[in-house]
């Protein structure tokens, strides 16, 4: 599809004020960043947004290396692609392995068609928990990349994590991505929120890291609106305290479990407008 007929699919769905799969297709087709004379820019809520400007991230670089290629969703804002790198120094620096990267973002942000409702600003990025000798002891192949699973931490049909699978790296990584001051939040499992509160090493940096659903494989980081970037919107302040008071408990309530299982805690009633700038980030 060219770029006029991007702009008019865009001009099609936009004024409708919700995002179809139309939308997330046309965003999922393009496969070059959109050129910005300035600073990159992150535009909108992570939920609905775009990104200008974005940077790939480069297939290995020292302390990680990135996974399913294939989904071309390697791109974020360069805030992003200098967090990542500088966290994968880190754990060379800690020797606590190598990090496997799962999704960034597409090259213009925006929806995708599956997979994530965020990702759409350039300013988040799965990270496995899976600590791979083999990584670390050379590049993965490009098949590898493809068919390699993301373990759980979680002990099989328990929401208690299954210490064969969980390690001290594990919980120096996430201290080491919560105590970077661009990071607005981390997104993990309730169960190793759970497994952190229980740790008896400083809980200072806790407050960042938020139980959500799912995120047993995986954590989720997310950076804050990056300097100049006016048109980002950040999401609402993080409660005081580590968060390992009676909000945790919640999670594991026969509440919470009725939500997951009956689906309400991950369908929003309508997916939301993406602004108005983003027609010309994705027309361009």
């Amino acid at each position: 599809m060219n770029k006029y007929g991007l702009f008019f699919l865009a001009l099609s769905v936009f004024s409708g004020g919700a995002i179809s799969r139309p939308v997330a297709n046309a965003w999922s087709r393009v496969t070059t960043p959109a050129i910005t004379g300035g600073a990159a820019q992150s535009i909108g809520t992570y939920t609905a947004g775009c990104l200008k400007g974005a940077m790939a991230l480069p297939q290995d670089g020292p302390g990680y290396q990135t996974m399913r290629l294939s989904r071309g969703r390697v791109y974020g804002h360069p805030d992003l692609i200098h967090f990542i790198e500088k966290l994968g120094q880190t754990s060379v620096a800690g020797q606590w392995g190598v990090l496997l990267i799962g999704d960034l973002g597409q090259p213009r942000g925006g929806p995708t068609l599956t997979g994530h409702r965020s990702h759409q600003t350039g300013l988040d990025v799965d990270i496995w928990y899976l600590l791979s000798q083999e990584a670390g002891a050379r590049s993965l192949s490009l098949d590898e990349r493809e068919t390699w699973g993301a373990p759980s931490v979680l002990a099989v049909k328990s929401d208690a994590v299954d210490a064969n699978r969980w390690s001290l790296a594990n919980e120096k990584i996430l201290e080491a991505a919560a105590r970077m001051p661009e990071v607005e939040r981390i997104f993990v499992n309730p169960g190793v929120k759970r497994q952190l509160c229980a740790s008896r090493t400083a809980h200072d940096w806790l407050r960042k890291i938020r139980p959500w659903w799912g995120h047993d494989d995986h954590f989720h980081v997310r950076l804050k609106c990056p300097a100049g970037n006016s048109q980002c919107q950040g999401q609402e302040l993080i409660p005081e305290g580590d968060g390992c008071d009676a909000s945790l408990d919640w999670w594991f309530s026969a509440e919470a479990r009725e939500q997951l299982t009956s689906g309400k805690a991950r369908k929003p009633a309508k997916a939301p407008a993406l602004p108005e700038q983003c027609q010309t980030v994705l027309a361009e």
